[in-house]
């Protein structure tokens, strides 16, 4: 991936200038240009120089003199030696590098020696060829970064006043700029802290560019197929059958070259045609060779490089050893978008996960997206595309849902669930190993797509959580999501032996669909009935529901489920088994036209011998009322059928189902629970947007310091269960303080002496606490003296803990007032990424499991939602007489610890137990905080591929 390989820097001070060598491995990226081609982001060295001269060399003079003030067409060699050898941290210098290539230069200079010690010079220059693809965004997003954790807050830059565009680059990337002309000059000054309009506009352009990757891969204009055999039971035939089956729009250019084991074989037995056969008819084998090749009728090539036309998207399906020759073709021909079937990479063996990583690698470097391998393939119904290169034997039809999975296996059976259910699919990817597009790409790209209104995931992991969250929740707010996970734990498949880790995992998982409005289902028949509905019936307008059938049994059922998954069946309206067309029509137009209903359920069981067709005219006909009050949905379950029966269906443009269908399911217990969910859904999209507002009094750049102080005494830390290290109580309290958080006043004392000064500075009554974890939280207090009125009583508390805990330091600790005692918790999940709870404090909650979970950053409204979540929370109202507890002193308190966890991903858990809440304040009696190196730094800084 890299030309040259850095060296680690763990833990280095970030003020020191470091070697042209050394720099931060993470500010190495794959990032993705507005076109969705992908390019290659590192820090500049030494060896760089002959690609630098010839990148000089290759740009226009406008462009030299836009950038140097001047023709420049030559760069001296000094200078290209102080171009290449910077410091990388007063000076820093950042290449685009595509094919080994750099086509674009990005650098930033401190200004320290012009009294500006918190300002620095930038520039960027962009290779002609590669104007107009955003790189020049893009490398600024990622000096600023490295700028940011070097301790500039400030970019500058002088830029030629006929030379505007350089301008809009750094106010259409989100920054407030500053200006001053002199003419000739135009001197821009803008700070690079992230602001929330910064941000906007990063992940603007970051949905842009990623929704673009995503099309060029589903819309190609051309196809090749590489090795598509002969052979019909062949991996590569079915493919190409497939593509030409489904009627693609483009060219399709089969691959076929001598090496493919078909090819071996037809070349074995030419081979063993007798002499004398080839003197008197000629070698059958050469006349076939000076035909040209076919495979399923299509003239074939040797290689892909020998095809005359453009190949947007290669379909791969050769064995996995092969497939470096295959790139190494792909990427001399100029493919853009690669999907591999072949299977032996990283589900198969360590060498294997080792030849994908080298795969990605080459990939990336030369611009390409890839779905794979071991996958299923990739399929679009749109008519403008119809491709479908996928190993499924069938596919749905055209239709308004979007689906995404990994498994291939698993991905064939919904495919045909979805086709006998009548659910038409707009597109469909199945990543397989997911090397590099993912399930969050797929989401940009359907967020974009006017031809799909529903979407369906099969989650078995989430590849960038924190990513994902930010992404469903602005996706939601438009189209539903649903979503099944792979079974109990697998969202975390290297604990899903512990259980009791596994049921948590699930509990998370849960929430943190939740609350980005993702409806989470745990079957795939669930799934397909959720999507029935979404696709087919409005969303309700509320939860009240009117069941009606002829069927008082039926009936019930679909009632009491109703109301267990939260709707509220205001009647339930049981017209007997002899109920005719006219009186079901009837019952189902009052409903549609009853302002008090929000949503129908109709059951019907058929009597012995009778034709059903009425049923379906009576729903349909009542359904399209012109007395209706305004939009309402309705299921039934309509002779157990899955799906759109023929007689429920208003066909669309295409004869197949369109939205005003009306879904069926085999049981009232299912059409019951899609309901549900579409209410639920419902329920969470009218709810107002609800942003993530930053509390006031907080200082990040005094916090940000103190962390990176502490980071840099560790050395060589591995990654464990619990990397990094836990900070003294003193302090997590200075740290939490420059959040606005204090924690009750206490000293650390060590004699007896202290502890009485500490009290008396203090102020009495004060509490003596042991500080080892077994002795604090005890059920029986033995670790605490509480409400103590006097020096005696602290000298007396300290001598007791001293001899019967063993600790040598003790705290002394200000009384706090009486409260209910709650817990706030934030560790960094390698599933979920950071995850903040809330429960109330004590073994018994903790052996409950009452804790909720939420994604950070916290919106408002998620941080309130978080308080009244866990099943103890009503004792915050004030439970049998009680005060009520000041629950907007917890949310204040969660937003708190948001925006520093937020702010600085190096505090890797924060544990503020116990928080005791009165009716006018939370007082936090105990922090424990845990730094350590950021694992995941995909989603906390400058945008970049995972």
């Amino acid at each position: 991936m890299t030309d040259q390989q850095a060296s680690p820097i763990a833990g280095t001070d970030e003020a020191t200038p470091r070697g042209p060598w050394d720099y931060p491995r993470h500010w190495i990226a794959d990032v993705l240009a507005s076109d969705g081609g992908v390019v290659h982001l590192r820090p500049i060295v030494p060896d760089d120089a002959d690609r630098v001269v010839r990148f000089h060399a290759g740009l226009s003079e406008r462009t030299r003199y836009m950038r140097y003030f001047g023709p420049t067409p030559t760069l001296p060699p000094r200078e290209v030696v102080r171009m290449t050898t910077v410091d990388h941290n007063q000076r820093v210098a950042l290449v685009a590098v595509l094919g080994g290539e750099i086509i674009a230069i990005g650098i930033y200079e401190g200004l320290s020696m012009d009294g500006k010690p918190e300002s620095a010079e930038v520039a960027f220059v962009v290779a002609d060829d590669h104007q107009g693809r955003g790189l020049g965004p893009v490398l600024l997003e990622h000096l600023a970064g490295a700028a940011a954790e070097n301790g500039f807050t400030r970019f500058e830059a002088e830029v030629l006043s006929e030379n505007p565009n350089m301008v809009a680059v750094f106010r259409d990337a989100g920054y407030q700029i500053s200006r001053a002309f002199d003419g000739a000059t135009v001197h821009v000054e803008f700070l690079i802290d992230p602001t929330e309009a910064l941000l906007s506009v990063r992940n603007a352009r970051e949905r842009a560019s990623e929704a673009r990757s995503v099309a060029n891969l589903l819309r190609p204009t051309s196809v090749a197929v590489i090795g598509a055999s002969r052979d019909p039971k062949k991996v590569g035939n079915t493919l190409l059958a497939n593509i030409l089956a489904g009627g693609f729009a483009g060219p399709v250019f089969p691959v076929n070259g001598p090496a493919h084991p078909a090819e071996e074989a037809d070349d074995a037995a030419a081979a063993k045609v007798p002499a004398r056969h080839a003197a008197v008819h000629g070698n059958p084998r050469r006349q076939t060779r000076e035909r040209p090749p076919s495979v399923r009728g299509i003239r074939a090539y040797e290689t892909v490089r020998d095809i005359p036309d453009p190949v947007d998207l290669a379909v791969v399906a050769v064995p996995a050893p092969m497939v470096d020759a295959v790139l190494d073709d792909c990427l001399v021909k100029g493919v853009r978008t690669l999907v591999i079937v072949s299977a032996g990479f990283g589900e198969s063996s360590e060498a294997g996960l080792a030849s994908e990583r080298r795969l990605l690698e080459q990939v990336r470097a030369h611009g390409m997206r890839l779905v794979g391998p071991n996958a299923l393939g990739v399929a679009n119904n749109d008519p403008e595309t119809a491709l479908n290169a996928t190993l499924a034997p069938r596919i749905p039809a055209d239709g308004r849902v979007g689906f995404f999975c990994q498994s291939g296996a698993l991905g064939i059976a919904i495919l045909d669930t979805a086709a006998r259910r009548q659910i038409g699919l707009s597109t469909f990817v199945s990543a397989g190993n997911r090397a590099d597009v993912s399930g969050n790409d797929l989401l940009q790209y359907w967020d974009t797509d006017a031809a799909t209104d529903v979407i369906l995931l099969y989650l078995e992991s989430f590849g960038n959580p924190r990513k994902f969250s930010r992404i469903a929740q602005r996706v939601s707010r438009s189209k539903p999501i649903v979503a099944v996970k792979s079974g109990r734990g697998a969202l975390t498949p290297a604990r899903a032996a512990r259980s009791a880790a596994a049921t948590l995992d699930d509990r998370i998982a849960q929430m943190v669909l939740e609350q980005a409005g993702v409806i989470q289902v745990d079957t795939i028949p669930e799934l397909f009935d959720c999507a029935t509905i979404f696709a087919y019936q409005p969303l309700p307008r509320g939860p009240r529901t009117r069941i009606i059938g002829n069927s008082s049994v039926i009936g019930s059922i679909a009632a009491d489920t109703a109301r267990s998954r939260g709707l509220e069946v205001i009647d339930t309206v049981d017209l007997g088994a002899g109920a005719s067309e006219e009186e079901f029509e009837s019952a189902v137009a009052a409903a549609m036209a009853a302002p008090e209903v929000d949503a129908i359920i109709v059951v019907f069981v058929p009597p012995v011998a009778v034709d059903a067709d009425w049923h379906a005219r009576a729903l349909m006909a009542a359904a399209n009322t012109p007395d209706a009050d305004g939009p309402k949905p309705i299921v039934t379950t309509f002779l157990a059928v899955e799906g759109i029966p023929q007689g429920l269906m208003r066909p669309g443009p295409n004869g197949l189902p369109a939205r005003g269908s009306i879904p069926s399911y085999s049981s009232p217990e299912r059409a019951a629970a899609a309901l549900a969910h579409s209410w639920a859904y419902a329920r969470w999209r009218g709810q107002p947007e609800s942003s993530v507002v930053r509390p006031a009094g907080l200082d990040p750049a005094a916090a940000r310091m103190f962390v990176r102080e502490k980071m840099a005494d560790l050395q060589d830390v591995e990654e464990t269960d619990e990397p990094g290290k836990v900070l003294g109580h003193l302090e997590a309290a200075r740290l939490l303080a420059w959040y606005g958080i204090e924690i009750v006043p206490f000293r650390e004392v060590r004699t007896l002496h202290e502890a009485s000064a500490a009290a008396r500075e203090l102020g009495f009554p004060v509490a003596v606490k042991a500080t080892s974890a077994g002795w604090r939280g005890r059920i029986d207090r033995e670790g605490a003296r509480l409400d103590l009125p006097d020096p005696t009583a602290v000298v007396g508390a300290f001598a007791e803990l001293i001899e019967l805990t063993g600790d040598p330091v003790l705290h002394v600790q200000k009384m706090a007032p009486k409260g209910i005692g709650t817990v706030i918790t934030m560790r960094d999940d390698t599933s979920f990424g950071p995850i903040i709870s809330f429960g109330l404090s004590g073994s018994t909650f903790d052996l409950l499991g009452d804790r909720a979970f939420r994604a950070i950053p916290l919106s408002d409204r998620d941080a309130a939602d978080l308080v009244t979540a866990p099943r103890s929370a009503p004792l915050l109202d004030g439970y049998r007489g009680e005060h009520p507890a000041d629950k907007e002193a917890l949310v204040d308190l969660l937003r708190r610890i948001s925006a520093l966890v937020d702010d600085i991903p190096e505090i890797r858990e924060v544990h503020l137990d116990p928080i005791l809440v009165s009716t006018e304040t939370a007082a936090v009696l105990h922090a424990q905080i845990r730094i350590g190196p950021v694992p995941n730094k995909a989603d906390t800084g400058p945008r970049r591929l995972a």
